[in-house]
């Protein structure tokens, strides 16, 4: 499948691209975000796939996050997808913040207008990960999964959906339904975050199944800090180190 590029960037010793290409599970153009670190050229990489929050784009971790420093020091690729389809003229796709357009929240539809075209789910696990590997150096047994909020959710579908498939990976929210390979969760969560406040985050949910199921989870809870990229800038590093220790073991 051809992928058009659409800007490089020498960035922590490694290059910070993004591309553009027609998706077969969207039926429209695709943009995702991919960092290639100085190990890329001339070794295969693990890679890890960031899922970003609603309303975000591929930008908005690259230009944001901080996650190159860490990703260029472990020799890791890092994947950030498009949080949507997009430009499919479907009615209603733009009305809200929380639906549709920016939100696809990485599921397949299964109602008419959107299942044609919203399938995320399929898009993540499927499409794009077949299409890093044939154009990217990397290793196809070694690849872990995370995000943020809305992404969180969404790097914990694609993991509970997929036993084994991630080597690691992070998440808000755990299936108490989950049986599979052993799992190692680590979690920040913003004190002042403001959807934490208003009870739409609910980590004793997770705390509680995860003590309950015997799965080891690591609980960080950030005094002062909220549900920005500020906070994930913060502790971004910490989270790549956590997926290098599978990655790269």
């Amino acid at each position: 499948m051809a992928l058009t590029l659409v800007s490089s960037n020498k960035c922590a010793g490694g290059f910070q691209k993004v591309f553009e290409h027609e998706s077969t599970e969207l039926k429209c153009k695709m943009k995702f975000a991919v960092y290639l670190p100085p190990k890329a050229e001339t070794d295969k990489c693990a890679v890890m796939y960031w899922l970003s929050g609603l309303t975000c784009t591929e930008q908005n971790f690259i230009t944001k996050a901080g996650s190159q420093l860490g990703a260029a020091e472990h020799g890791i690729i890092i994947v950030a997808p498009d949080t949507s389809p997009r430009g499919c003229n479907i009615e209603g796709e733009d009305e809200s913040w929380d639906f549709g357009t920016g939100a696809g929240f990485y599921v397949n539809a299964t109602q008419d207008p959107w299942k044609t075209n919203y399938r995320m789910y399929a898009y993540v696990t499927e499409e794009l990960p077949k299409l890093i590997n044939a154009n990217f150096p990397t290793d196809p047994e070694k690849m872990s999964i995370s995000g943020h909020s809305m992404g969180g959710h969404g790097a914990l579908i694609c993991a509970l959906k997929n036993p084994g498939k991630y080597k690691a990976y992070d998440a808000t929210v755990l299936a108490a339904s989950y049986s599979g390979p052993q799992l190692d969760i680590l979690i920040d969560q913003g004190r002042d975050d403001q959807f934490l406040s208003a009870s739409q985050l609910l980590p004793d949910n997770l705390i509680a199944v995860c003590s309950e199921k015997k799965i080891p989870v690591v609980f960080r809870l950030q005094p002062g800090y909220d549900h920005s990229y500020f906070f994930i800038y913060s502790f971004m590093n910490d989270h790549i180190k956590h997926h290098a220790k599978y990655l790269n073991a």
